[in-house]
């Protein structure tokens, strides 16, 4: 199994169509990681859509947007669901961060979170404003997941090296 990005190398770089909720609108783009140099990025790869580990994970993530905002961090989630799916999954939940598909699950492969049977290893990735992985933390079992408040430790200590 690959073992992905170790800490303090670049992050791989990727394209993955996605989109996020504006209003009553999914609004459909690519997003490339290179393109959010200068902001911290949070990766939540997750298994599924509609799921109810995911669904918690998703909607607990969202709910702290303002506090990911105010350490210049963007959040993404990414499973191998299409943007259709997502498109339902951000309605039905509000979920106000971007959702990308990873059909192919070539990013999930570039970061070692690609697994057989569920598709995808629930995992967290912290990417600082310079493109350089700061931390990262892959589930062996997917039915917890990482905090809010874990991350937004993890993401003030980024801003503040």
């Amino acid at each position: 199994m690959a073992s992905g990005p170790q800490l303090g190398s670049a992050a791989p770089d990727f394209t993955l169509p996605g989109g996020v909720l504006s209003g009553e609108s999914f609004e459909r783009a690519d997003y490339r990681l290179s393109s959010a140099r200068g902001r911290s990025v949070v990766l939540a790869f997750y298994p599924g859509d509609n799921t109810s580990v995911c669904t918690k994970q998703l909607c607990s993530y969202s709910s702290g947007m303002e506090a990911f905002e105010g350490l210049d961090a963007d959040v993404w989630g990414i499973s191998p669901q299409g943007v259709d799916s997502h498109d339902s999954f951000a309605r039905a939940f509000d979920l106000r961060m971007p959702l990308l598909a990873d059909e192919g699950r070539e990013t999930a492969r570039a970061y070692g979170v690609s697994a057989p049977g569920i598709g995808v290893r629930r995992a967290v990735f912290l990417i600082g404003p310079d493109g350089v992985l700061r931390w990262k933390h892959v589930a062996l079992l997917g039915a917890t997941f990482q905090s809010l408040t874990t991350l937004t430790d993890r993401l003030s200590g980024i801003k503040e090296a």
